[in-house]
């Protein structure tokens, strides 16, 4: 296709029709501006692969593919909590998406200016990611790199999910290469960190990350290491943190290691409902749960084991070029969108692959992650971190995929749990 870029007295317009004005984020999977639509006089989000001349023809293509790929999935979705694709154009094979505008900011830049949320507000979130991906996963999409940079909050307070970088859906050939990843490893299900597969259940686990993250400013496995990271995924105790109290059974059924015993989002979207209608959630069915101890441990040995090259796995993910919806992982550090006051992309433009916490930003510029406090310290010796057993009603640790356990000090939530 020939150049379809022009340049106008106001700055270059896109396919004759989009003008573009400020820079909005800036990301391994793209650069994101604010534009307007001339045709329909509208503000809207446009993004395009950033350009990168060290790149080989092929490693080019495999980027632009994953550009459209994005597109197309989200244009096969219509969910108020999916972000809107209005258009895909092309200059010189290097496409650029043109998005709804949304006004606010990224769920991770709010964290780290506001502060973390309270547990209706987490509620709230979660039941918004849950009916977005559950609409995705009826189309055959899965998100695979839902994490709180990838969420969009608008000014009114609509909860957005965008960045389908690394999507995958149903009859696409895969545009992973052998021995990559794609993924932000804090919020990436064992299942997946093992190479054993992935499904709907694995964008659950993520969400699971997510609420523990937005309630407490870090994911509980965040540690300095990408190696550290991997193991507490696939076989450290789970410690969430004690801020997840209120809505603890969610995020337990979340975060089971066992994603054949993990909580569906039906479920999950359930209990969130109705801890917002009493103040209390409800447990999960008693049968399903007291499995946990033998099927859950079980399998988290096996993902052990499956983890047990994790030095190669690591180096993968340290050589992948481009990671899909982040930068390659490099450090257990992130690099989100811009924060301010403007409006946001239609899509996060994070660079991050591993957000070791709700992280920082600076306007203009991907930022640095805000340094979270837990390192790879011993099971109980996380700071405020709640142990929990799914299989019972306290408050006691999880078990390891050795399956020992720790008993640590119980919390009370509203619920006198």
């Amino acid at each position: 296709m020939g150049h379809m870029v022009t340049e106008g007295p106001d700055g270059l317009v896109i396919a004759g029709r989009y003008r573009l004005g400020e820079r909005l984020g800036r990301g391994g999977m793209g650069i994101v501006w604010r534009a307007t639509d001339q045709l329909l006089v509208r503000q809207v989000a446009v993004k395009a692969l950033p350009l990168d001349d060290t790149l080989s023809a092929a490693e080019a293509g495999r980027r632009r593919e994953r550009t459209l790929r994005e597109a197309r999935a989200v244009a096969r979705l219509s969910h108020p909590h999916v972000i809107v694709v209005h258009d895909v154009v092309e200059d010189d094979e290097r496409p650029y998406m043109v998005m709804e505008l949304i006004d606010g900011g990224s769920l991770a830049d709010r964290v780290h200016s506001r502060g973390p949320v309270d547990a209706p507000e987490a509620a709230r979130i979660g039941i918004a990611l849950l009916g977005a991906l559950r609409t995705a996963h009826a189309a055959g999409i899965l998100h695979r790199d839902v994490k709180p940079s990838n969420v969009l909050v608008a000014d009114d307070g609509r909860v957005v999910l965008t960045d389908f970088g690394v999507a995958q859906v149903a009859g696409s050939t895969t545009l992973t290469e052998s021995g990559s990843f794609v993924g932000s490893p804090e919020y990436t299900a064992p299942e997946r960190m093992s190479g054993a597969g992935t499904g709907p259940a694995s964008d659950l686990w993520s969400v699971g990350v997510l609420l523990c993250a937005v309630l407490s400013g870090t994911s509980p496995f965040h540690r300095d290491s990408l190696g550290g990271v991997l193991h507490a995924v696939v076989s450290e105790e789970i410690r969430p943190p004690a801020q997840v109290a209120p809505i603890l059974p969610v995020v337990r059924g979340l975060l089971e290691r066992d994603p054949g015993l993990r909580l569906d989002a039906e479920e999950a979207e359930r209990l969130l409902r109705a801890f917002l209608d009493t103040g209390r959630t409800p447990e999960r069915d008693g049968e399903r749960r007291g499995r946990y101890s033998r099927r859950g441990l079980l399998t988290a040995v096996l993902l052990l084991v499956g983890a047990a090259g994790a030095g190669l796995f690591a180096a993968a993910l340290l050589a992948d070029g481009d990671g899909g919806g982040g930068a390659p992982v490099r450090s257990a550090s992130a690099t989100p969108p811009p924060a301010g006051p403007s409006a946001s992309s239609a899509s996060s433009a994070s660079s991050a692959s591993s957000a070791s916490s709700v992280p920082s930003a600076s306007p203009g510029t991907a930022g640095t992650a805000a340094a979270g406090s837990a390192g790879a310290s011993a099971p109980g010796s996380v700071p405020g971190s709640v142990p929990v057993d799914p299989a019972a009603g306290d408050l006691t640790a999880w078990p390891s995929a050795s399956g020992a356990s720790a008993t640590g000090s119980s919390a009370t939530g509203p619920n006198g749990r």
